[in-house]
């Protein structure tokens, strides 16, 4: 009998899953196999909140495998060694594998890959399972990869998509391999009170329900603060019980405005990884320094304490920061705003900004989230690095009757019009009754301030 281990890592599913489908077509029987990464665990990247969506995930690709007649067979340690175990123990002649992008993901696929050698096991490395376009499948002319989207974009759009494929109708595992029990979501404390539920069974529904239907505005609504118009099939992605080939795929079947302008955030999400995948280092370091001297949390502990917490007197920053810790998730264009108020307004290192979303998103992806909050920063990939984002004038635009204020500043909830967003300018006796707090910053000064730091004066 010829046994083949399929390595699930971020790629949580059975539909359109390479890996999966290559091991069922070659080998008599599979050992569908996850590790629990001592490693990550110990980098401080197993927070509560993707611990919990990944024990939904895990849960749901058993019962998958069980409807299939499989399981899913669980280990825990260093991923390298707890692999090559399993393949000992099943005489596996070959162990599947999705490529990924971080230089810890790249790492381990070296390690893993000699120390199967060594045992007479060969590695089979498949691309294009968390991405619609692997990294490096498209590069320009005199580099390993594209520090500018447009002109990947276009080369993204013509590479061509790989044939989505079918779940599989039956499973063989061999008998006898042991496994640990499955994480449970209930086991896990400290989550967000409104985290959401996990599985490919519940990404597969969000994904159907958006093409149903909120696609269609999708253009039109993306930045749209209290319309919601996102897909939120973010934390799906990241975790792959999603394939990223199946929803481009799927939205251009659907064509329209809505779906091309969907597609084009897949793209961005594929040019990010390959940004990683060619320098490593920009998760933790300036990708185009501008040799800022910023502000550490020794001297800007207050001001990074108050951003945190969603009290920093500008009522569409603290919104979104409450969002964030009440459901593990943030608005795209939150995001945007909340990072420009942290690094550019409060002149603090982007690095702390980017542990803190880690420490809080389900969809935490160390590509997305590090080159996202350079790029805001000024020292990633934008043409236009010393770009501020207003506050005041960001909320005008993109909340403009306040209801996304109000949902999750509740102490604003009172305050009508446009005054919510500036509540410092209320009369005395209506400001005296909030519990809200001054601006922690004057923007004037703050804008001043890091154009000095740039010197741009």
């Amino acid at each position: 009998m010829t046994v083949h281990v399929v390595l699930f890592t971020s790629d949580l599913r059975v539909h359109d899953h390479p890996p999966l489908a290559a091991a069922q077509a070659a080998a008599d029987e599979v050992v569908p196999l996850f590790v629990r990464d001592d490693a990550i665990a110990g980098a401080g990247f197993a927070v509560p909140n993707r611990a919990a969506f990944l024990a939904d995930c895990l849960a749901g690709l058993d019962a998958a495998l069980r409807d299939r007649g499989g399981r899913l067979v669980v280990r825990g340690g260093d991923v390298v060694t707890e692999v090559a175990k399993v393949a000992a123990e099943t005489g596996a002649a070959q162990v599947h594998l999705a490529g990924a992008s971080s230089g810890y993901a790249q790492a381990r696929e070296r390690r893993l890959r000699e120390e199967l050698h060594r045992q007479g096991c060969r590695l089979t490395v498949h691309h294009e399972v968390a991405h619609a376009v692997a990294p490096g499948a498209v590069t320009p002319a005199g580099s390993d990869h594209f520090a500018v989207f447009t002109p990947y974009y276009r080369r993204w759009s013509d590479h061509p998509l790989r044939a989505v494929l079918r779940a599989p109708r039956a499973i063989s595992v061999p008998d006898g391999v042991g496994s640990e029990a499955l994480p449970r979501r209930a086991d896990v404390a400290g989550t967000s009170p409104g985290l959401a539920p996990g599985g490919e069974a519940e990404g597969r529904e969000r994904l159907a329900s958006w093409l149903r239907g909120a696609i269609e505005a999708y253009e039109d609504l993306h930045d749209d603060l209290a319309g919601d118009g996102t897909s939120r099939l973010s934390s799906h992605l990241h975790f792959g019980t999603l394939s990223p080939v199946e929803c481009v795929q799927r939205a251009l079947e659907h064509g329209g405005p809505g779906a091309d302008a969907f597609v084009r955030q897949l793209a961005w999400r594929d040019f990010h990884h390959q940004v990683l995948a060619a320098r490593p280092a920009a998760a933790r370091s300036d990708y185009r320094t501008r040799h800022d001297r910023w502000r550490q949390e020794d001297s800007a502990g207050d001001d990074v304490a108050a951003w945190k917490e969603g009290r920093t007197g500008y009522p569409i920053i603290d919104a979104a920061m409450r969002q964030l810790a009440h459901e593990g998730w943030m608005h795209n264009r939150g995001r945007l705003l909340t990072a420009s108020f942290l690094a550019k307004t409060l002149y603090a290192d982007w690095r702390i900004g980017a542990r803190h979303f880690l420490d809080l998103l389900v969809d935490g992806d160390v590509a997305n989230n590090q080159l996202n909050w350079q790029w805001v920063a000024g020292t990633g990939t934008d043409t236009r690095p010393n770009r501020v984002l207003n506050p005041l004038l960001q909320a005008r635009r993109y909340d403009p009757d306040g209801a996304y204020v109000r949902r999750w500043v509740p102490e604003l909830a009172g305050v009508a019009g446009h005054a919510v967003h500036q509540p410092w300018k209320l009369p005395a006796a209506e400001r005296a009754g909030l519990d809200y707090p001054e601006p922690i910053v004057d923007l004037s000064d703050a804008l001043d301030h890091f154009r000095q730091a740039r010197g741009l004066h």
